[in-house]
């Protein structure tokens, strides 16, 4: 597919699931700018309403105003004594691991091939700040007790992502979790979690945020992926670290004049939608075993929901067939019923094997059981035609 058929075909699909009446969640990037700004003007306007925030207040400059407010939010929420936010989590978790580096004096990081570091940022651990990687284990899934214990070399930090969102956003349980962290501190290495959707993983884990926080060292979380927030990241942690994160952040280029728009929106996040995720959560296990269901009832000849249950509000369906036609009809579905099932579909191996991420959020939980399985044999059938 050439660039600008594949530009032309991803334009489409927004198209078409951006007016889609049905849908398991309303993804931020299918919103026009217009009623991007809108939305933020209206939800800012409630948040001063309801004591959010003051909007008599000036602007922030270099992170001071709104923005420090949302950090001492964040703080608090998580349990820690500080936070600094960052307008990436690829910046904050670079900082992060690089302080760390320093202070144990192991360059040397721990952390799963399929962590976002590895996968999804360019070498930039190596290529930017220096350090190396090695990999515990190469199971989809969070390293065990006796794997940290056993890694072949040394390392200084051990990079938790949690949940690993390409392994299918999976997560070990409690015990698991405090168990490779013991056995990352009797190695006398730091912890530090890649948060990017920790705010989800509570009820898996049955745990509160703070408690989930305290096990490490320190965290990442972000606020555009499950909070609905523009853009923006955190690293929370000791008050020292996060000082030393905040001249690092600056010489990183990180120190933005302003960050306004970002910070209100992820202030909005933590107060809308941090308390509905559990119910995301809980209802993303009915959708999910109803598509199981589904795919079954309609004779599909192979399939996978991963995990089953899911441990978060999103998981990987998995068919056994190319990325291409499957995509094509996600977006006829949406089209013309107006119901939004699946959206893009990637290749995976073995070859023929096609994998997408399912998001349950506050629209999903209009669905029924039987409007999945509904959604399911009309996606099927477009398939087998």
């Amino acid at each position: 597919m050439t660039d600008s058929s594949e530009h032309d075909g991803r334009r489409r699909g927004l198209a078409a699931w951006r007016k889609a009446e049905r849908t398991l969640w309303r993804a931020p990037v299918e919103s026009t700018v217009g009623e991007r700004l809108a939305a933020l003007a209206s939800a800012a306007d409630a948040g001063a309403a309801s004591g959010l925030y003051d909007p008599d207040e000036w602007t922030d400059v270099y992170g001071d105003g709104i923005v420090a407010e949302l950090e001492r939010r964040v703080a608090r929420t998580l349990g820690t004594e500080a936070a600094a936010f960052f307008p990436t989590g690829t910046m904050a978790q670079q900082v992060a691991l690089r302080c760390w580096a320093g202070r144990t004096g192991n360059a040397t990081v721990a952390l799963h091939p399929l962590s976002h570091p590895e996968v999804h940022e360019g070498g930039a651990l190596s290529v930017v700040s220096g350090l190396r990687t090695t990999h515990p284990t190469v199971a989809p899934r969070l390293p065990t007790a006796d794997e940290v214990r056993d890694c072949d070399e040394p390392f200084g930090t051990l990079m938790l992502e949690l949940p690993l969102r390409d392994a299918g956003f999976v997560l070990p349980s409690w015990e698991e979790l405090t168990a490779v962290v013991d056995a990352a501190r009797e190695r006398d290495a730091v912890v530090h979690f890649d948060g990017a959707r920790l705010w989800e993983c509570a009820p898996h884990l049955g745990r509160t945020l703070p408690e989930i926080a305290e096990l490490a060292d320190s965290v990442y979380v972000s606020f555009y992926k499950s909070l609905g927030a523009m853009s923006g990241a955190a690293l929370a942690g000791p008050a020292s670290l996060v000082a030393e994160a905040r001249v690092w952040r600056h010489r990183y280029g990180g120190q933005l004049f302003q960050q306004y728009p970002a910070a209100l929106s992820a202030l909005l996040g933590l107060e809308r939608e941090l308390p509905r995720l559990p119910e995301y959560v809980a209802h993303a296990k009915v959708v999910a075993a109803a598509l199981a269901d589904g795919f079954r009832a309609a004779g599909v000849p192979w399939f996978r929901v991963r995990p089953e249950p899911p441990h978060t509000h999103q998981f990987q369906v998995w068919l056994p067939y190319g990325a291409e036609l499957l995509t094509e009809a996600a977006v006829r579905q949406a089209e013309e019923t107006g119901v939004t099932l699946f959206r893009r579909w990637f290749e995976d191996v073995p070859p023929g094997v096609a994998v997408t991420e399912v998001t349950v959020a506050a629209a999903g939980l209009e669905w029924t059981r039987q409007d999945v399985l509904d959604a399911v044999a009309d996606f099927a059938g477009r398939l087998r035609g």
